[in-house]
């Protein structure tokens, strides 16, 4: 995995990790005002933030078409990313704290971490392949955004694992939870109807009718169509 040479604000660091969300395979690029928004700075900040980061030649910028990742910036992005999962993963199966509350609390400190800290907290908490949202946590040969489906796009029959983004609301969070589409829970389309209608899913053996704004909220992990069950549905295992 690539080392964190290049010295970075934490900002900058977000910024990185902002944009490598937003864009999952080279070539791909993100509005900047998309991403001032994620960011919660004006769009002023935002692209000074990229200017910068495009004299340390991590970033490209065309006017109207946005910014995206050079190659060392998505292996510098890749690398931030697996912090921030490491250290989330760390408060969540250590500290107890729940997922969402590990993915918020994180930057609080990842930015200062050095480096032999991080690599001891991932040996410690057994090598783990996913934060606690279901991510896979980059290393070796991966360094760009999984592929994950969005629920509503499953078809009938077809099985998944929840993999759910923190980027929802806390309301949807709380209703999706109340659903029991939270992450590890297994999920099987049961039916769907056309135009935008409701979508009805078999969550953990209970079956429940979502909306199509709530079922594109969900990111999953596909499994193969059928009954079929992951080992204790540990996500870590994934």
């Amino acid at each position: 995995m690539e080392k964190m040479d290049v010295e970075l604000t934490a900002p900058q660091r977000e910024a990185l990790k902002e944009i490598w969300r937003r864009t999952p395979e080279p070539g791909d690029w993100a509005r900047t005002g998309d991403l001032a928004s994620a960011l919660g700075v004006s769009p002023a900040t935002a692209t000074a933030m990229v200017k910068r980061m495009m004299s340390q030649d991590l970033v490209m910028h065309v006017p109207y078409k946005g910014v995206a990742l050079s190659q060392e910036g998505r292996k510098l992005a890749a690398a931030v990313v697996r912090r921030h999962r490491v250290v989330e993963r760390f408060l969540s199966d250590l500290l107890g704290y729940s997922w969402d509350e590990a993915d918020k609390l994180a930057p609080c400190f990842e930015h200062d971490l050095p480096q032999q800290v991080e690599e001891r907290l991932f040996e410690a908490l057994g090598r783990p392949s996913t934060c606690p949202h279901g991510f896979p946590i980059p290393g070796e040969g991966e360094e760009g955004v999984p592929q994950l489906s969005q629920l509503y796009d499953l078809d009938k029959g077809e099985t998944a694992v929840v993999a759910l983004s923190s980027s929802v609301s806390q309301a949807m969070v709380a209703f999706l939870a109340e659903m029991g589409l939270v992450p590890g829970a297994q999920v099987e389309v049961i039916s769907k109807q056309p135009f935008g209608g409701p979508l009805m899913v078999r969550v953990e053996g209970v079956e429940r009718t979502l909306g199509e704004r709530a079922g594109r909220q969900v990111r999953v992990r596909m499994l193969a169509p059928g009954p079929q069950r992951l080992p204790g549905a540990v996500l870590a295992h994934v």
